[in-house]
């Protein structure tokens, strides 16, 4: 199962990350996981939240610029190594990461790795026939 990010093209201006936060807050939309990369003038905010349709279109109608972007979400063992068993199965079938981001869930012993890649659908298939967990939005506590 994929799970819809969206990224938002977010200027470096004080107030704009709280605009973005107030919005989703007032339509009751979660923020799960978050990550942003940034320059000088600009940065792209991705985020997972439990509706991102609706959260894509009050952004949106808001005047932000905001697309959706299908990542695969995998659930590791929150140890020491854990994550390298993940990224050396995609290395070996020759599988690039684009970016990725991680944060631990309320689960004890479980972390929650996002990631991008070329071909979800291949990545999920591979990592399945790992053992490694895959996940789907309602698994993101």
């Amino acid at each position: 199962m994929l799970i819809k990010q969206l990224s938002v093209f977010v200027e470096n201006q004080p107030g704009r990350l709280a605009e973005i936060t107030d919005i989703l807050g007032k339509g009751n939309i979660d923020i799960r996981a978050l990550c942003i990369a940034d320059t000088t003038d600009f940065g792209i905010l991705r985020l997972i939240v439990n509706h991102p349709n609706q959260a894509e279109r009050e952004l949106r109608e808001a005047g932000f610029t905001v697309s959706q972007t299908e990542v695969l979400g995998i659930g590791i063992e929150d140890t020491p190594g854990g994550l390298s068993v993940a990224l050396n199965a995609l290395l070996e079938a020759n599988v690039t990461v684009e970016y990725m981001y991680a944060f631990v869930s309320q689960t004890a012993k479980t972390a929650y790795v996002i990631l991008r890649v070329a071909d979800n659908e291949g990545a999920r298939a591979l990592l399945e026939s790992k053992g490694i967990r895959i996940l789907n939005g309602e698994d993101i506590d």
